[in-house]
């Protein structure tokens, strides 16, 4: 029988890479849910984002646990103790960022309620419960991948993400000419094309709390997916998708962890 997972929420699109490979390589039966008022750039390219308002979709959320194998929570970790309550079903409990960094002990009644506590970067895991991992994210390589567009040499784009000083410093320091973006300007259908138009990507980002992440940005791996050169906070340039981020791999892991908790 397919192992059958269902995914509430899809931060950063991650849930829809992840279900997309690990039924492609696996045959399991992976659903993907979250809302359109969430998803306004068309990341859940596989699966499904309801119209629902938020009352509605935790109730769906609900509802539909009780027909997976295992449920893999991102973000959304308010319904992660309802699942539990209402069902016999392992939960992995999974952050990706702001929703957590620096939050642990506030939201340990949620995150405490999961069979499996995740992060997406090994700097969220300061103050996290032991047991608790760091997964890549994955990049959906059908999708973001050389040759798409031109490349315009000496030419670097940035997103503006409260580090504009920063970006900008970065690219006069290579002698760049850097374009800027803002979030939600371009789908995620046209991202592919848009990173593959520039030679560099200045991955800059700020968090809530004041810190430049140290992390690159799931924008980051795409770009370096798409060929581009990715410039971090610290001036370090990298080019190539690291191994660890590619889709398979990811996928593969995941698996992995499903049939453990299965397991147990």
């Amino acid at each position: 029988m397919a192992l059958r997972v269902l995914h509430v929420w899809n931060t950063a699109g991650v849930a829809s890479v992840i279900a997309k490979f690990a039924d492609r390589a696996f045959h399991s039966e992976s659903t993907v849910i979250t809302r359109k008022a969430a998803d306004r750039t068309g990341l859940t390219t596989y699966g499904t984002a309801y119209g629902d308002g938020a009352a509605r979709f935790f109730l769906r959320a609900l509802r539909m646990s009780g027909g997976a194998d295992v449920v893999h929570v991102h973000s959304l970790d308010r319904v992660v103790p309802w699942i539990k309550r209402l069902h016999r079903v392992p939960v992995v409990m999974h952050y990706h960022g702001t929703d957590i960094e620096g939050r642990w002990p506030e939201k340990k009644r949620r995150w405490g309620r999961a069979d499996m506590v995740a992060v997406a970067a090994p700097y969220l895991l300061d103050g996290a419960p032991p047991g608790a991992v760091s997964v890549p994210n994955p990049v959906d390589t059908d999708s973001f991948r050389r040759g798409l567009a031109p490349a315009a040499q000496g030419a670097a784009l940035s997103f503006h993400y409260g580090a504009d000083a920063e970006a900008e410093a970065l690219a006069k320091k290579l002698g760049l000419t850097l374009a800027w973006l803002r979030r939600g300007e371009v789908s995620h259908a046209e991202m592919p094309k848009v990173l593959g138009s520039y030679a560099y990507y200045i991955d800059v980002k700020r968090s809530p709390t004041g810190a430049v992440l140290p992390a690159l940005s799931r924008t980051g791996l795409e770009a370096l997916a798409c060929g581009c050169r990715v410039v971090d906070s610290e001036g370090t340039v990298a080019v190539g998708l690291p191994q660890e981020n590619d889709p398979a791999a990811v996928a593969a892991r995941w698996h992995e962890v499903y049939e453990g908790l299965l397991r147990k």
